[in-house]
C-alpha cells in the first residue's frame, strides 16, 4: 500500500513537471511573434505583486495605474475639470490666515497644528523653520532642506487625509437630505469636488513615487481613525468640521510654499531641472502651458488652489447648516 502511494505521488509530480513543461515551450514557441507584450505584461503583473509589500523605496517616474486595453472603457474628460492658471497669476498668490476667535476656532487650529507637529517628525522636517511674521502659513527658510522622495512621501500622505473631509461631509449632507427630503442648495456638489480635487492630486504624485508597505499601512490606518473621527464630529459639530478643514489647508499651503522655495533655492536638482516633465495626469486635470511643465508648476498651482479653498472653507462654517 505504502509502495503503490510512493509511485502514485511520483506519477503526480511527473505529471506536473511534464505539464509546466509543455506550458514553458508554448510561451516560449509563442513569445518570437509576441515577445515584447508577453514580457511587458509579465513585468506589470511581477511588479504589481512587489508594490503591494514592498519595503525597497523606488522614488521614480512609473505608471502605477497602468491603462488596460479594453473596448468598454473609454478616457472621458474629468468629472470636475478645473481652470487653467497662468504662470502670473500662480506666482501672484498671497496666502492669508484666519485668526482664532472663538473656543471651536482654537480647539481646531490646535488639532491641525498636533497633526502637523506629529506630520514633521515623521517625515523629518525640522522644527526649526522660519515663516513670514505677516504670512504665517508661509514658509521661507528651513535649515534642513527636504529631499526629493521625503518630500513625494509627504505630499501623498497630505493628499490622502485631505481628500477624507469633503467625502465625509458630503456623504452626511446627502443622508440628511434623503431624511428631510429637502434640497442641500448646492453642499454636496461642493464638498465632493473638493475630496475629488484632493485625489486628483494625490493621483498625480502617485505617477512620480510608489511607497512602500510601511507607508501605506499607515495610510491606511491614518483614514480609518481620521474618517471616523471626522464621522462623528461632522454630526456634533459641522461648523467646527470646516474650520478645522479651513485651516488644514492653511497646513497644506505652508508645506507648498517651503518645497516651492527650495526649488528655487536649486536644493531639489532634480525638479529643478527644466527638462523635468509632470505627470500627464496633472495636465489632464488642469491647464498648463506647456513650457511651464515644471514640479514647480504643480507646486504653483496647488498653492492657489489651497489658498483659495482655505478662507473657502473658513466661510462655511457661518452659514445656515439647514
Amino acid at each position: 500500500m505504502l509502495s503503490f502511494q510512493l509511485q502514485h505521488s511520483q506519477a503526480s509530480r511527473q505529471a506536473a513537471k511534464a505539464a509546466a513543461l509543455g506550458f514553458a515551450r508554448t510561451i516560449s514557441s509563442s513569445s518570437s511573434l509576441t515577445r515584447a507584450p508577453i514580457t511587458l505584461r509579465a513585468g506589470c503583473a511581477a511588479s504589481q505583486q512587489h508594490r503591494l509589500f514592498s519595503s525597497t523605496p523606488t522614488h521614480q517616474l512609473r505608471d502605477f495605474f497602468p491603462v488596460k486595453e479594453t473596448p468598454h472603457i473609454q478616457t472621458t474628460k474629468p468629472a470636475w475639470p478645473h481652470e487653467g492658471y497662468t504662470y502670473d497669476e500662480m506666482l501672484a498668490v498671497e496666502p492669508a490666515h484666519r485668526p482664532p476667535r472663538t473656543v471651536g476656532d482654537y480647539t481646531a487650529w490646535k488639532i491641525v497644528r498636533f497633526a502637523r507637529y506629529c506630520m514633521d517628525k515623521a517625515t523629518g522636517m525640522d522644527r526649526d523653520q522660519k515663516s513670514d511674521k505677516t504670512k504665517p502659513t508661509t514658509a521661507i527658510e528651513a535649515e534642513k532642506p527636504l529631499t526629493e522622495a521625503q518630500w513625494l512621501i509627504r505630499f501623498i500622505f497630505l493628499e490622502s487625509v485631505a481628500g477624507v473631509p469633503g467625502m465625509v461631509g458630503g456623504m452626511l449632507r446627502h443622508l440628511g437630505s434623503l431624511r428631510r427630503m429637502k434640497r442641500d442648495n448646492g453642499w454636496i456638489e461642493t464638498l465632493l469636488e473638493e475630496s475629488y480635487n484632493e485625489r486628483m492630486h494625490l493621483l498625480t504624485f502617485m505617477k512620480m513615487c510608489e511607497p512602500g508597505w510601511f507607508m501605506k499601512m499607515m495610510i491606511i490606518g491614518a483614514q480609518g481613525v481620521f474618517f471616523n473621527s471626522l464621522f462623528v464630529s461632522y454630526l456634533i459639530s459641522p461648523k467646527i468640521v470646516h474650520r478645522f478643514v479651513g485651516y488644514l489647508e492653511e497646513e497644506a499651503v505652508h508645506t507648498y510654499t517651503r518645497c516651492i522655495k527650495e526649488i528655487e533655492d536649486g536644493n531639489l536638482p532634480k525638479w529643478s531641472d527644466p527638462k523635468f516633465q509632470i505627470p500627464d495626469i496633472a495636465i489632464q486635470v488642469s491647464t498648463y502651458q506647456h513650457s511651464y511643465n515644471q514640479i514647480f508648476n504643480i507646486d504653483t498651482s496647488l498653492v492657489l488652489e489651497d489658498a483659495k479653498r482655505a478662507p473657502y472653507d473658513e466661510g462655511l462654517d457661518p452659514l445656515h447648516q439647514g
